[in-house]
């Protein structure tokens, strides 16, 4: 089963694109609430380079790592990548209002669809906000 998640960031392509990209940035919005953070990320942006971000419960009780590797990469237009078994897609659609950024990834079996779905419509919209207010 596949889950989507979207948003409208108000900011123009090169900008959503690298925030989305540069580790620097990642380790900003990378989070589905405030009490987790992004302490590091790493990105190699090309076919067959990997990425990381180290996800920690801001508590210290819990943390984990989110790695892959990109399958496709499409400067300002997508992104494909693998992630252990599974795989997703990021694509950066150009509008007369912004960039609509749609996140479409394999749902995993340990957790229920709508918590994930939540959890990584929450990342996303802390991107669209770290985007629109680091400009």
């Amino acid at each position: 089963m596949q889950i989507t998640v979207e948003t409208l960031i108000h900011a123009p392509v090169a900008r959503v694109w690298s925030a989305y990209t540069t580790p620097a940035d990642i380790v900003q919005w990378n989070a589905a609430s405030d009490d987790w953070h992004t302490t590091k990320a790493t990105v190699d942006l090309r076919e067959g380079g990997a990425f990381s971000s180290r996800m920690e419960a801001k508590d210290g009780s819990f943390g984990f790592d989110f790695a892959g590797t990109y399958t496709k990469v499409v400067p300002h237009q997508r992104i494909e990548y693998t992630f252990g078994d599974r795989s997703g897609t990021v694509e950066f659609i150009e509008g007369s209002d912004g960039v609509t950024v749609r996140s479409t990834f394999d749902a995993e079996s340990e957790h229920p669809v709508e918590q994930q779905r939540f959890g990584w419509q929450s990342i996303l919209n802390k991107f669209a906000q770290h985007v629109e207010t680091s400009k």
